[in-house]
This record gives C-alpha cells, structure tokens and sequence, in this order.
C-alpha cells in the first residue's frame, strides 16, 4: 500500500529520471534470482542526487509519524536501506539501527547493529521490495532482539502477490513511496515506454518467476 498517490507519482517521476529504475522490456535483465526482468531497480543511486534523497528522506519521515505514530527508534535492512535509514532517523530525530542478512561470524556476534533495548518501538526502513523475504528476515532478527514492529516504510514495491502474502503471514503493515501500478502509469504518460511495452511489464508481473523462459 502506497502512502498517498501524489508522493507515489512523483517519486517514481523521480526515480525514473535518475535511472535509478530502468524499463527495457525488449531487453530484459537478470536479476541474482535468475528471473529474467524487464525492469531493475536500484534505489541507492538516490543518495547520490542530494535534492532527491532530501526528498525522500521527508517524505519517510512526514509519512512514517503519520501513519505508525514516532518509533523510539529506526531500523535500515543493510546494505541497500542503511544509508536512506539514518537520513530519516536524522530527521525525526531519533536512534538509528541496521540488520544484517546474517549475524557475523566473530566478534559480537551481532546481527542488530547499533543501540536497541527490548520493548522499544522500531519502524523499518527498506528501499525495495521484490519477494520482501530478506526485508522480514530483518523483521525476525528485530524481534528476536525484543523489538516491537510498528511497521516498514519502503521506497517501492514491485507489488508481487507473493510479498503481499509474506507481509500478511508476518502480521507486518507495509506502506511505500511508489509502486510498480503507479510507475507503469507514470511511464506511460511520459512517454518513457510504449502501450506494447507497458502490456510486456504488466504480464511480467503477475508471473515474474516463469516469464520470458
């Protein structure tokens, strides 16, 4: 679910011009997964581009008060939200922590990195949500930290039925910037792709996993 429409429009405005999301359903990338895809996303360009990652960072913070109520404390999933994360917990004015997708090996043994006591409020930030798999492994380990998940705040969502089942089983309300309805839309309207391109990436989406095979 996205915040508001119009913060959905302009962020996938903004980050279809810094290339940050890239459309080429002629010729599809490949993603870690193997899934072929007419669309790849790379939101950390974002924080090379200081208007935009201002941008971002207040409408996290406006939209995040707004809709979970102020956490005692932000959470970035690493490595692509950590950056984006700290900018929002500067904002609101609050400690920040991040997840790794693993705990280490040595020292400490952490997982959770930073600062977090049992029972404190955490919201986490995310920049994108493919399966959202890794994003509530993060989830798990804020919880099994003692952690209380008011919820996660997402750049974009691809908005596949498989995420939108996982968030559910895991009792997590997910809101996000922009998602891919509101991008295609957009995309069209600008002439950034073609009818026949937009038909290509709606069929992607509802099959992501056996597309183009």
């Amino acid at each position: 679910m996205i915040f508001n429409k119009e913060t959905a429009e302009k962020t996938a405005e903004l980050l279809l011009q810094i290339n940050a999301i890239k459309l080429n359903p002629r010729n599809p990338f490949t993603w870690a997964s193997g899934w072929k895809s007419p669309i790849y996303c790379d939101n950390r360009l974002i924080l090379s581009f200081p208007a935009i990652r201002n941008y971002v960072r207040d409408e996290f913070s406006k939209n995040i008060e707004k809709q979970f109520g102020k956490p005692d404390v932000i959470a970035g999933v690493a490595t692509g939200a950590i950056g984006i994360g700290m900018l929002v917990a500067e904002s609101l004015g609050l400690p920040f922590v991040y997840v790794r997708p693993e705990a280490k090996k040595h020292g400490r043994l952490n997982q959770v990195e930073g600062f977090l006591q049992k029972g404190q409020n955490v919201v986490v930030v995310e920049d994108l949500i493919s399966t959202g798999n890794s994003s509530l492994l993060a989830v798990e380990a804020l919880r099994a930290a003692g952690a209380n998940i008011k919820g996660m705040a997402a750049i974009f969502t691809y908005g596949f039925d498989v995420a939108n089942q996982n968030f559910k089983n895991a009792n997590i309300d997910l809101l996000t910037l922009s998602n891919y309805q509101n991008l295609l839309n957009l995309a069209v309207a600008k002439k950034y792709i073609t009818e026949e391109e937009e038909q290509t990436l709606r069929e992607w989406n509802v099959s992501p996993s056996t597309w183009n095979v």
